[in-house]
């Protein structure tokens, strides 16, 4: 530290400074005299300060001057015990993340002349501080920074990229990174999560990125439907650990967690929470045998700290499948159109003109409706339909890509347009809906078949019969050759088939579907035991406010209707559909999956619109846990 740059720092003259450092001061006010002698011990002045001890002796001194030294025992374990192998003392230094701090201590260093320094800046201005290690001949290791070039890092990348790639290999592909803002680590290990997404082909998009210092991190997590986090900081992946209870996520059934991990020791026996060791206690002794070899003008070693083999996870406690992949996947074949819903006082009649209060424009069709219902749920989902090569086709890939819904059973039609619903909604959430079929009336029974790879691995398949019959009855047949089970929504149809019934394991007409295709019978009970006869084994009739009907070989009853008020009724049955066969995946009893779809379609019909008004799986369990706690318990 020169005069001039006390100077500086005092906003004195040089003149003023040398006055007082050489005790003549006396016409100064005593103010600035204290003001620069404080300064002066605090930079460690002397005159001639700068100029190395003339002998150039060793002193067999270390310094370690680092960022900060809270988290680094076992790093600063490594560096003493090599230098007391070596004859060497450690004068150790804390910048505490301050830059003032900092520059401070590098100039006690330089008074002490020590032989070298390991040196972890605190930010890359620091840098402008090496001269005064440069000036005294000290010989100068860096760590843990990206500047200068020569600095030595322990392989945050490498990590990073190591704990992606096991969530990966558990079969996660939504997951994100948890990160400290300003931290190199941090930094580091996001640069190797990235890079292990684009190696295996994962899009990247900014909100993987989280912040613990947001105070709202942890529902991003349930609002983006991630399944798995990478922590860079240990005690961060403790306060996710705790902040997921509050969302009622269960670690690792549903969120797999892992972490690097600074502390090797065990005072910390739970949460188990799995862990990349971070190694450095040998990266601190390896960066104090480069700085000795330096110092004593030896022939440095080559750098080399670990490779990819010896960084292994303490344990896979915290890690598992996401639930989609735990539980056979959903197929939904069936419309996919774009809705126009207009809220109406009264429903169009002939020969009135009927004017719209409100109306919007969404993605719409049974198919698509119930494909989106279960992928909130937590389920695999694979729609099969058709779309034409419009506009609309555009956003609907866009918009399904968003719900997390797999679209490579979705094929473009160029012949025909994107299907369109004109939705009318009056004041209590009855509805009336005109259907323009275009692409849906083109998929075929060759669709079916040249996508029947889709169906394995599939535990039900979800028909709505807005698309041609032969197509449905296909669907159902190659559903059953790979042992999944169908469930079918009968809409528009004006007769049945009874090869489609017969090929049926759970039936779902609404109250007026199922009058118009048993009109012999004039009671619900008599139109469910109609349809079982015809050889389905469960028929679920909806009958909107009032609830459903259930008919099985042992169970015949009514489930009433959830407490929820009537907004639109148009998705209703789709979001019922949707949430009882989800259930019914994880093993739920069939009647608990028909009350907790009751919940997911009271919850629809309170909110106008279908796909906006779904219900994800978080919210609908919160809502059962305080109504009905015992339903969601698993025998």
């Amino acid at each position: 530290m020169t005069i001039k740059e006390i100077a500086k720092l005092a906003g004195v003259s040089i003149s003023t400074v040398s006055k007082i450092v050489n005790n003549k001061a006396d016409n100064i006010n005593i103010e600035t005299r204290n003001r620069v002698l404080k300064i002066v011990k605090e930079y460690n002045y002397t005159p001639y300060g700068t100029a190395k001890n003339i002998s150039n002796a060793k002193t067999f001194v270390i310094g370690v001057l680092l960022r900060h030294s809270t988290l680094l025992n076992l790093m600063l374990k490594g560096i003493m015990d090599m230098a007391q192998k070596h004859g060497y003392n450690v004068l150790l230094c804390d910048s505490m993340d301050s830059e003032e701090k900092e520059l401070k201590h590098i100039t006690a260093l330089c008074r002490h002349h020590v032989d070298g320094v390991i040196w972890e800046p605190v930010s890359e201005n620091s840098i402008q501080y090496e001269h005064y290690f440069q000036e005294q001949d000290i010989a100068v290791s860096y760590i843990n920074s990206s500047l200068p070039e020569a600095s030595h890092c322990l392989d945050f990348m490498q990590m990073g990229y190591l704990a992606a790639q096991k969530l990966l290999d558990y079969r996660h592909t939504h997951i994100a990174c948890l990160t400290k803002p300003g931290s190199f680590r941090s930094k580091m290990v996001f640069e190797g999560f990235k890079k292990c997404l684009f190696d295996n082909e994962i899009p990247y998009s900014e909100d993987m990125k989280l912040f613990v210092t947001d105070p709202d991190f942890y529902t991003q997590i349930s609002l983006q439907g991630f399944t798995g986090i990478v922590s860079t900081h240990f005690e961060a992946a403790l306060s996710l650990y705790e902040k997921v209870k509050s969302f009622h996520y269960h670690i690792p059934s549903d969120l797999s967690l892992i972490s690097l991990r600074e502390d090797a020791g065990d005072a910390i026996c739970f949460p188990r929470i799995s862990s990349l060791q971070i190694p450095y206690e040998a990266f601190g002794e390896k960066v104090c045998y480069h700085l000795i070899a330096a110092c004593e003008n030896l022939n440095e070693p080559e750098f080399t700290l670990f490779t990819s083999d010896n960084l292994t996870l303490d344990h896979e406690e915290s890690l598992n499948a996401p639930p989609s992949c735990r539980y056979k996947k959903v197929i939904s074949v069936g419309s996919i159109n774009t809705d126009i819903t207009l809220t109406v006082d009264e429903l169009p009649s002939s020969g009135s003109t009927t004017v719209t209060t409100a109306s919007c424009i969404s993605l719409g069709g049974k198919g698509a409706n119930q494909a989106i219902g279960a992928a909130r749920l937590g389920r695999e989902v694979i729609l099969i339909g058709k779309i034409g090569n419009d506009y609309d086709s555009t956003v609907i890939y866009d918009t399904l890509k968003k719900e997390h819904v797999l679209t490579h059973g979705i094929r473009r039609s160029s012949a025909s347009a994107t299907g369109k619903a004109y939705i009318h909604v009056q004041k209590d959430a009855e509805s009336c809906i005109t259907v323009l079929p275009g692409a849906n009336e083109t998929l075929s029974p060759e669709d079916i078949l040249s996508r029947e790879h889709l169906f394995d691995g599939c535990g039900y398949c979800l028909i709505s019969t807005e698309i041609p019959m032969n197509t449905c009855i296909q669907a159902a047949k190659t559903a059953h050759f790979h042992h999944a089970k169908n469930i079918v929504k009968p809409a528009t149809l004006k007769a049945l088939p009874t090869e489609l019934l017969a090929n049926a394991d759970i039936f779902v007409p609404n109250k007026r579907e199922a009058a118009l295709l048993c009109p012999s019978e004039n009671t619900v009970e008599k139109q469910a035991d109609y349809f079982y006869r015809q050889g389905c084994p469960v028929i679920i009739i909806t009958l909107g406010h009032q609830g459903s009907y259930v008919k099985t070989a042992d169970f015949s009853g009514y489930f009433p209707a959830a407490d929820f008020p009537s907004i639109d009724s148009t998705g209703g049955a789709d979001a019922f559909i949707a949430a009882f066969a989800s259930y019914l995946t994880e093993g739920y009893p069939l009647l608990n999956a028909v009350k907790i779809a009751t919940h997911a379609a009271g919850f629809c019909i309170s909110r106008t619109g279908v796909v906006p008004a779904l219900i994800d799986r978080t919210s609908l369990e919160n809502h059962i846990k305080m109504t009905e706690p015992t339903l969601l318990t698993l025998a």
